[in-house]
């Protein structure tokens, strides 16, 4: 038996079976474990003078995470808050403050400065 034909029997026989794998998880395959748990229950059942009350006895089998168990629950959660209106009034309110409070030279950095950082501030307001 030459070397070409052992190797292709190699590949062959760890790719082509699947019982070798029979007990790995595989993504996209799904398996169940219900675990349950018994609850005792009671409620009053309020009465009146001739008909006095009692209370109502039971027991139900719950639901309940497993132990061990991981969640696989896929939360997709984003942040759709859209501070755009808070932006721009923010850097407008902002870039006006830096106007009115900055004098000569200082204004070609204060106006971009103030811009900015109100629009910050706005979006934070915003709820951004």
């Amino acid at each position: 038996m030459n070397y070409k034909s052992l190797i292709f029997s190699i590949v062959l026989i760890c790719t082509g079976t699947t019982s070798i794998l029979a007990d790995e998880y595989q993504r996209g395959y799904s398996s169940s474990r219900t675990c349950t748990r018994n609850e005792y229950r009671e409620e009053y059942i309020p009465g009146t003078r001739k008909d006095p009350g009692y209370v109502k006895k039971w027991e139900e089998t719950v639901e309940v995470p497993c132990p061990g168990s991981v969640s696989t629950k896929n939360n997709n959660e984003f942040d759709n808050n859209d501070c755009s209106e808070g932006k721009i009034a923010g850097g407008i309110l902002g870039a006006g403050f830096a106007t009115a409070i900055s004098r000569g030279k200082d204004r070609w950095w204060a106006i971009p400065a103030g811009l900015v950082g109100g629009s910050m501030v706005g979006c934070q307001i915003d709820g951004g």
